[in-house]
């Protein structure tokens, strides 16, 4: 507290001597100045002020001219103005000018005592709050990972755990940070052991099941048709719930959150898979069987998801008797993104428009390849903040705010998440292996059976079998699959990389969220 140095300017500064005391008695320094511009010598020689009190009406230079003229030299220092006029545009014009606060004469010493512990305690004070809060959290989090959860449980679980996360990042409590890291884990290894006891069983009884990518539509989406209210459903490939949770503050600025839910991901958590099946409304093995010349398994040639608006006609053709007036639009490059704000308005005339958004997705794949996206997104914490910078900056973003005044139905959803892969698994496999990091499709693999669910038929999960003998397997927690040659270079170069495909948390458990315009 001796370190807090206050810079005080009043013309009527004789007559604040008991204030002053009371603030020096708490510790703190409090320079005093009696007009603007000594108040603006003050701040050029002083580098080392930590908040200012200005006085609206001093004679000469006004508060507010001197406001001006102390951020044409210093942008950060906090400004707290005090003032008798209680006038409404001198308080926006206050305010527009960044002030930290302001004080209506005449101030007691508690409240100033008060604002100065908002500007400069607050961050330790947060800090504080949100330590005690997740070590209280913390042992009801550890009973509750291994007390037998359900499918509602456990995302109940993810979600607290993200929001401690997303909480202790705005408060930068390392200690506590790395004890919660150490809980996701733990967490992690419990889900992964629940999904692996469950899978097969939710995929042959869906009524035992959570909602999953192949009925997500017809159990969340198509009745939202049933009204007059177009509909958006915007894919963001790859957004995990931590990922929204950042998003979201920018969202609701223009739009109000109606439900925030969520659904799990099949079995791989990969865009063939997840995204195919989602627009289908059919696990993997029907849409082989059903539209042969639409599936392509893993070693085929060509793209794996070119036929996403043919399935999702099928699947609305197959569901709605009357006919129901739908695009489909997908976004890899920023001629795409261009062509979105251009004709945003133009699909509300739709019932229901699908926007499939691929940045994030890229995002993760390059993050892997270039050494500059490594430093920028080195944890999750700042993936996320690289996330934010994205979407705020994005065309998406632009055309969302063109349509935010209509009255819509906005889904914001995702098809599966990642995970920063962190403990190599040994596999070997012939040359037909798939390549894949999180889980691998092939002939006699050999690996290390804790590490993985394996599914030997894979007509059991409902998965197409691209020969004979194939078996799929699905990496749990944060291990990725390493074969034997080069095992030293490939796990410095994958490890940390964000991957997906297995099972974890934030692969499997997916934000969905409805949000209407405000």
């Amino acid at each position: 507290m001796d370190n807090i140095r206050i810079l005080w300017a009043d013309d009527e500064i004789d007559l604040l001597k008991p204030q002053i005391m009371f603030l020096e008695k708490k510790g703190y320094e409090v320079l005093t100045v009696s007009n603007g511009h000594d108040a603006l010598e003050k701040v050029k020689e002083d580098n080392k002020i930590d908040v200012i009190f200005l006085d609206e009406s001093m004679p000469g230079m006004t508060g507010l001219e001197t406001l001006e003229s102390i951020r044409e030299l210093d942008q950060h220092t906090p400004v707290v103005m005090i003032t008798k006029n209680e006038a409404e545009d001198l308080m926006e014009e206050a305010i527009g000018s960044e002030i930290a606060d302001y004080l209506i004469k005449p101030v007691n010493p508690n409240q100033i005592l008060l604002t100065l512990k908002k500007i400069i305690d607050k961050k330790s004070l947060v800090s504080e709050k949100t330590t005690s809060g997740y070590q209280q959290d913390f042992r009801h989090i550890f009973m509750e990972i291994n007390s037998g959860l359900g499918h509602e449980e456990w995302a109940d679980i993810y979600k607290r755990i993200i929001n401690w996360e997303i909480k202790l990042d705005a408060s930068n409590t390392m200690e506590m940070a790395d004890i919660l890291s150490s809980q996701k884990a733990e967490a992690n290894t419990a889900f992964s052991k629940y999904i692996a006891k469950n899978y097969v069983h939710w995929v042959n009884n869906p009524e035992d099941a959570p909602v999953m990518s192949h009925n997500l539509l017809r159990k969340k989406v198509f009745s939202e048709l049933d009204n007059e209210t177009p509909t958006i459903f915007l894919l963001l490939d790859n957004l995990r719930f931590d990922q929204w949770k950042t998003i979201e503050p920018l969202m609701q600025e223009f739009f109000r959150t109606d439900e925030e839910e969520h659904f799990y991901s099949i079995l791989p958590t990969s865009t063939q898979y997840s995204r195919n099946s989602i627009f289908a409304g059919m696990m993997p093995f029907d849409i082989s069987q059903t539209y042969p010349e639409w599936w392509k398994n893993d070693n085929d040639k060509g793209g794996k998801n070119l036929h996403e608006h043919d399935l999702l006609a099928k699947q609305i053709k197959k569901t709605f008797r009357k006919d129901i007036r739908f695009d489909y639009v997908k976004i890899t490059n920023a001629h795409n993104g261009k062509n979105l704000i251009d004709n945003i308005q133009n699909y509300l005339q739709n019932d229901l428009t699908v926007i499939v958004y691929n940045f994030i997705d890229m995002l993760s794949h390059a993050r892997t390849e270039m050494e500059v996206l490594k430093e920028l997104a080195s944890d999750e914490k700042a993936y996320r903040s690289l996330t934010r910078s994205w979407f705020e900056n994005s065309f998406l973003w632009q055309a969302l705010q063109r349509i935010s005044d209509k009255d819509v139905n906005l889904i914001v959803t995702t098809d599966h998440g990642t995970i920063r892969v962190g403990q190599p698994s040994k596999v070997i496999g012939d040359r037909e292996t798939t390549t894949n990091l999180r889980y691998k499709v092939g002939r006699n693999l050999q690996y290390d059976r804790k590490d993985v669910l394996d599914v030997r038929d894979p007509k059991d999960a409902l998965l197409p079998r691209p020969n004979v003998s194939s078996t799929f397997i699905f990496a749990k927690e944060d291990k990725f699959f390493l074969y034997p040659n080069n095992y030293n270079h490939y796990n410095n170069y994958y490890r940390d990389t964000f991957q997906h495909g297995g099972i974890s948390l934030e692969e499997v458990i997916i934000p969905f969220v409805k949000m209407s315009s405000r």
